[in-house]
């Protein structure tokens, strides 16, 4: 019975990675960038999830929480995809999304960054981590409710886990796809700004279905 309540609370994190807010901040973030950093930013992005979710989970199992503030938590989450999409659109606007090419060790690079001059910098995947959080008060209430169809009273470490790994595996997935995407159709700038141009107008779309819907 256990093994089945892991399978079920699994299959959850599954379905809920594949909120349209969800894959919308992934591809917000990961459009652009290399392998390695698509990667971190979706396990940090999914680590920031689960652990909100487990936070706010365990402060309603001991205080009652009105409707009101729990939906609080969409719309921190359309807000949130809501200011990321208008930043897209603005840097695009502003001329601020660049490309460069240049060859090391006898193989072509391609880098997309923000600003008027390319230089390298350090990076700081905090903010995947910190977004992750800060959607992941959206999912809290779905999750309980399948936790109380598990009968299960208490949310433990091994559940928020496993939920975790459960989206974990869709935004890798889906990280891989905007990888593809970044490797084989953003070559030439204007395929670059078209594709922020998109994915600031999906982000835009989809906050704003989250907020006035």
């Amino acid at each position: 019975m256990e093994n089945i309540s892991l399978l079920f609370i699994f299959w959850y994190g599954v379905l809920h990675a594949f909120g349209p807010d969800h894959l919308t901040a992934i591809a917000d973030f990961s459009i652009g960038k290399n392998q390695k950093k698509t990667i971190i930013i979706t396990i940090l992005f999914a680590l920031g999830h689960g652990l909100s979710l487990f936070i706010f989970a365990k402060v309603l199992e001991h205080y009652n929480i009105t409707e009101y503030i729990m939906g609080m938590g969409d719309i921190i989450s359309g807000m949130v995809i809501l200011i990321i999409g208008m930043y897209l659109l603005f840097m695009v606007y502003t001329n601020r999304i660049n490309l460069n090419k240049h060859i090391h060790n006898n193989e072509e690079h391609v880098h997309i960054y923000f600003g008027k001059k390319h230089y390298h910098k350090k990076n700081n995947y905090a903010s995947s981590f910190t977004i992750g959080i800060l959607m992941g008060f959206s999912g809290v209430r779905g999750m309980l409710v399948t936790l109380s169809l598990l009968e299960s009273s208490s949310v433990d470490y091994t559940l928020i886990l496993v939920f975790t790994l459960g989206v974990i595996l869709v935004f890798m997935s889906f990280g891989y796809f905007i990888l593809y995407i970044n490797k084989n159709l953003l070559k030439s700038l204007k395929n670059v700004r078209r594709a922020f141009i998109i994915t600031g107008l999906i982000s835009v779309g989809v906050a704003s279905n989250i907020l006035f819907a």
